[in-house]
């Protein structure tokens, strides 16, 4: 970086006199004095101001942070926004919505907000919340079905494969003595590829996506729904989706529509971890076809030993569980660590998984792989029984 500037941004930091600034480099001061000072004139010597609404409008505000500042910083800046200055009453004016960078945190905050929003700010929401929500389906969605359906034809294989179904990778491996010099190129006497019979329903694998909708959770429940849509439109798997507090909520036959789906969870309130596992091992049909993957900061209200012994029973009778203690984009998640420990100590993996790395998480998981070695491989550090924290 050039020192001119180095010396600029230290300007900007340390909040010098406005005449040393060039005018671009006053508004970026006002702007960010407005969230990161106390209340008064927002000014670069002063740095002080407010986002109050007498301060300047929030939808004003929103479009100078936009302007000055690339999307992953506007969304740090916002995520400041709204826990610095309260600005859960802000997403209640339409006006302000229009102008926000909406992100998967924006999202969670208007699902936690629409039970108290006027019906005119709520269709805004809904228009915010499905935008985020095809711009993380375009991300996912491809990958996802890639990861999902390769694990599933993966696991039949034949010997006599379609010329568009053969795995060359293999083929080539598995004929290697049959090499020829002369032509460099090696004649498979044998082919591998993949069977393209469809399952029939009844033979489909079960994938039970049971999630915390605990307030510490949101953005894992953001990102659950829109993974068990994908899912659901495919027809390789039967998926469900169970949402819980000290309720159940049981959204899979709304799974055809992520936007209905975010709202209808109900985030914060308590946590019954027991019961919702309860719940999912009742709707599971095929327990050696199943697999449960409980999403949740493991702070149970209910009872752990219930919750321990429902696990247990799950495991014998074949499911495949997998704990994530969070589905989110952030790194290091707040969990209960005894309760993670106690449930490492039946065999489960419990680690915390990114949206990115959860597509090959599910396909490690219908191949019923070493989910351990799996995360390993992923540099992801998995909870074993003598494990304090991540």
């Amino acid at each position: 970086m050039k020192t001119e500037e180095r010396l600029r941004r230290w300007r900007l930091a340390l909040g010098v006199d406005a005449n040393q600034l060039s005018a671009d480099d006053q508004k970026i001061s006002q702007t960010l004095s407005a969230l990161y000072a106390g209340n008064g004139d927002a000014s670069a010597n002063s740095r002080r101001g407010s986002l109050s609404r007498s301060a300047p409008k929030v939808a004003q505000w929103m479009g100078d942070v936009r302007q000055y500042f690339p999307s992953s910083v506007v969304q740090v800046i916002q995520k400041d926004a709204f826990e610095r200055l309260g600005l859960e009453q802000m997403l209640l004016e339409p006006e302000f919505l229009s102008a926000v960078e909406a992100d998967v945190n924006l999202v969670a905050t208007l699902v936690s907000l629409r039970g108290v929003m006027p019906d005119k700010t709520k269709d805004t929401a809904r228009e915010v919340i499905a935008k985020v929500v095809t711009e993380l389906m375009e991300r996912l969605e491809q990958k996802t079905a890639e990861a999902i359906r390769g694990a599933l034809d993966r696991s039949r294989r034949t010997s006599r494969p379609r010329p568009n179904d053969i795995d060359w990778p293999r083929t080539i491996l598995a004929n290697l003595r049959h090499y020829q010099p002369k032509y460099q190129s090696v004649v498979p006497e044998k082919l591998i590829g993949y069977k393209r019979q469809q399952k029939r329903q009844v033979d489909l694998d079960e994938v039970i996506l049971c999630v915390d909708q605990s307030g510490s959770m949101a953005n894992s429940v953001v990102y659950s729904s829109i993974f068990a849509a994908v899912m659901a439109s495919l027809p390789v798997v039967k998926t469900k989706l169970i949402c819980f507090d000290t309720a159940i909520l049981d959204l899979t036959d709304e799974l055809d529509d992520p936007v209905e789906v975010l709202f209808g969870v109900q985030l914060g309130g308590g946590t019954d971890i027991n019961q919702a596992v309860a719940y999912s091992a009742q709707q599971i049909e095929r327990p050696l076809q199943a697999h449960l993957i409980l999403i949740s900061d493991l702070y149970e209200g209910g009872s752990r030993e219930d919750m321990f012994r429902r696990l247990a029973d799950c495991l014998r009778n074949g499911v495949n569980v997998i704990v994530l203690l969070a589905l989110s984009d952030e790194g290091q998640p707040f969990y209960c660590s005894q309760t993670a420990a106690q449930i490492a100590t039946m065999g489960i993996p419990v680690f915390a998984c990114t949206p990115d790395q959860f597509p090959d998480l599910m396909a490690t998981a219908l191949q019923r792989g070493d989910i351990a070695q799996w995360a390993a491989l992923q540099d992801i550090k998995a909870i074993s029984p003598h494990t304090e924290e991540l």
